[in-house]
Formats: structure tokens, C-alpha cells, sequence
């Protein structure tokens, strides 16, 4: 398969001749509404059963607020969601450890009840899973990330997640990289100023040719939108 992949300000072209990695290809909205509405249940479930130690907000994330969620149709994986918690601990009560796990075990005791695993835990993210045993297939899943949103001294908006260090076997406070910084915003100019076929191409690009297993959706739509804004000159 010959492709363009425009580098730079000035689209610089480039031929790449080898075949897809992957086939992703956009999932409508109308199969992916209910998966999100039953997420939603989990998640206030989950909310209701921590609410005597904490709090929190969520926010559906990256490609799952934009409807651009994708699936590899020759693959027996589904589609997958993105979900951020930010926990209400202004006092630091609870370490990082003990609110991934209570998090965790929350999950646990909710999720298996609308048919889906118990939450693995990986790096950056809880993962549960709806698996059809029958087919031996992944119908759909859903990534958690717990953070931290705040502003440096510098007034900068930052945000901060809890990371799993597999050599140390311990769970700190993390900075996101900066390609995380004002995704939001940065996605609403590129939307504004009719851009957005540029990252919706793109990011299916990325999905289908990404050669890095741990590199997830949330990283592949934050690389997006960054190398669109840079590609018109919004470099902040």
C-alpha cells in the first residue's frame, strides 16, 4: 500500500510502500453508545462504593471523547475506551498505591457484574475487559489512568498519574509528558480551523502502523494532535 505522509509545515511527501500493520478502521457511534453507557453505570457504581474514604471525577479521554474509538476488524481484540479519575484528596491521605488499589479492588467488585474481567493492572492503567469465551475474542475493554490535575509555579497546567515501576514494585506520582499538555485545547483549535479530517486520518494511520505494544490509544492521539498543530503552526 503506497501512502502520503505530509512532514513539517510544508507537507514534505514521503512514500511508504509496506502493508498495515494492523486494519483499524472507525467504530460508529451507534455500537459504541451502549458500551459507554454501561461504563458509565460501572464507574458511578464504583464512585458510590469509595464514597466513605473519597471522591472523584472522570472524564472520557482522547479518542473516546471524540468519536473516533477504532477496532482491528481482522483481529479478535474490540474497541477500547479511555477514562481518566482525578480522586478528591486535597489532605494526600492516601498514597499512590492505596488508591490504585482501592480503585482496583472497587472495579473487582463492580465490573464482573456487567460481564466484564477484573481489573488488570499494567504501567499507566487499570484495564477491564469483555471477553465472549465462545468466540475467543475481546469484545470491548476499558482503560482507567488515575490523575492529578494541577498548576506549577510556573502557571503551567500540569497533570500528574500514578505509574507502576515493574523494577521497584512500587506505585508513584508521575508527570505526563508535555505531548499531554492541553490536549483539549489544542484539539478544539485544530477543530475550529477544519482541521480535523488531518487528525482523523492520522491517528488511523498511527493505530495501523504503531510497532510499539505498550504504546496505547491515549498515546497515539495525543502524538496526533501535536504533529497536526505542529504541521500548521500552533506549537505551544
Amino acid at each position: 500500500m503506497i501512502w502520503q505522509k505530509p512532514s513539517g509545515r510544508f507537507g514534505k511527501i514521503n512514500i511508504r510502500s509496506e502493508p498495515h500493520m494492523y486494519h483499524f478502521e472507525y467504530v460508529p457511534e451507534s455500537q459504541t453508545k451502549p458500551v459507554k453507557k454501561e461504563l458509565l453505570e460501572i464507574i458511578y457504581a464504583v464512585h458510590d462504593l469509595l464514597r466513605d474514604k473519597f471522591t472523584f471525577r472522570f472524564d472520557f479521554i482522547g479518542s473516546s471523547a471524540r468519536n473516533m474509538i477504532t477496532q482491528d476488524v481482522r483481529s479478535n481484540i474490540g474497541f477500547d475506551f479511555d477514562v481518566n479519575i482525578e480522586v478528591n484528596d486535597p489532605e494526600e491521605d492516601y498514597s499512590a498505591e492505596e488508591l490504585r488499589h482501592l480503585i482496583q479492588n472497587a472495579l473487582n467488585r463492580v465490573a464482573p457484574q456487567y460481564g466484564y474481567s477484573c481489573a488488570e493492572d499494567s504501567t499507566r492503567v487499570l484495564t477491564i475487559k469483555k471477553k465472549n469465551v465462545f468466540l475467543s475474542l475481546i469484545e470491548h475493554s476499558c482503560d482507567f489512568a488515575i490523575v492529578h490535575n494541577y498548576i506549577d509555579e510556573d502557571g503551567i497546567h500540569r497533570q500528574q498519574y500514578i505509574r507502576y515501576n515493574k523494577q521497584a514494585r512500587r506505585y508513584v506520582w508521575e508527570t505526563q509528558p508535555s505531548g499531554y499538555r492541553q490536549l483539549i485545547e489544542k484539539a478544539d483549535w485544530l477543530r475550529h480551523h477544519g482541521y480535523w479530517k488531518e487528525v482523523k486520518s492520522l491517528y488511523l494511520e498511527k493505530k495501523n502502523y504503531n510497532t510499539d505494544p505498550s504504546k496505547r490509544s491515549r498515546a497515539l492521539y495525543a502524538e496526533t494532535v501535536n504533529e497536526i498543530c505542529m504541521r500548521h503552526g500552533l506549537n505551544k
